[in-house]
């Protein structure tokens, strides 16, 4: 199902950006995947921060900082992982080696939030809802699919992630290179003696080969669905954008990546195999 009315803790559920000039992307992502934005933002608060929907439903947020600080803030989107307590997460956070980029801080009403670095200096959120529960719809075009850790530390994250949220890894080749699936234990009625399912909830690849430069950081990306990858990467460039890996097949379908107007680096992708 795409539409999604919640998240369990340990799930990403919300991505978000952070840009210097927020309308000037909300004009190019509004343009890009067709949708509408909202400034929750109250005039007397500096910044803002526009929730975005498809279909009536929400999809993303494009903000102005990371937290506040009133410091400008370099363009990036960010994943947020659910949890049941920001607070209490920032502690398994450092003691399994990670870092507070932003210590917990409350959302308007939509949620308390934190910004987390792992060891390799990947950095993604927390977030314990408030009245946001997380993106309404995923895996459609238009919306969020899946988000990314790119990293030079496999092990290292592996441990990191593990600890923090309790995840669990599926590694295995995909003909052009080693994947990683981070998958989150499920259980029945709690019971951690019945496990039922293992939730994917991430993917992990390692930094190498031609796609990644030698000055690259560790980093979490966010993939967007698209109906058409070519289309999409071409309307990017002409809103301004710039196509930084062109549109190339994988095992699972075909992706891009691009750069939005800002800076701010995202990919698209349609699953299926050639010509679907």
């Amino acid at each position: 199902m795409s539409e999604r009315d919640g998240y369990e803790p340990g799930v990403p559920c919300w991505v978000a950006s952070v840009h210097p000039d927020p309308e000037k992307a909300v004009s190019f992502y509004t343009d890009l995947f067709g949708w509408e934005a909202t400034n929750l933002m109250p005039p007397e608060l500096p910044g803002k921060y526009y929730v975005c929907t498809l279909r009536g439903r929400d999809v993303a947020a494009i903000g102005s900082e990371r937290g506040d600080r009133g410091a400008p803030s370099v363009p990036a989107w960010d994943t947020y992982i659910l949890v049941e307590s920001a607070d209490d997460t920032v502690p398994r956070v450092t003691d399994a080696g990670g870092s507070v980029v932003v210590e917990p801080f409350d959302l308007l009403d939509v949620a308390r939030v934190a910004l987390i670095s792992d060891p390799a200096g990947a950095v993604f959120g927390v977030w314990h809802p408030g009245e946001h529960g997380g993106a309404q719809l995923v895996n459609e075009p238009g919306a969020w699919a899946m988000s990314q850790l790119n990293t030079r530390d496999p092990e290292g994250a592996m441990a990191f992630y593990g600890a923090v949220f309790g995840w669990e890894t599926d590694t295995f080749d995909m003909g052009g290179g080693e994947i990683t699936l981070w998958r989150l234990p499920g259980y029945v009625g709690g019971e951690p003696t019945q496990p039922v399912s293992r939730e994917v909830v991430g993917v992990m690849v390692p930094m190498s080969g031609d796609r990644s430069s030698e000055d690259a950081t560790a980093h979490w990306s966010v993939d967007f669905w698209v109906d058409d990858v070519d289309a999409a990467a071409d309307k990017a460039a002409e809103l301004g954008g710039e196509v930084q890996v062109s549109p190339f097949r994988t095992s699972v379908g075909k992706t891009a990546v691009i750069a939005d107007p800002q800076g701010a680096e995202f990919s698209v992708s349609k699953v299926g195999p050639p010509g679907a």
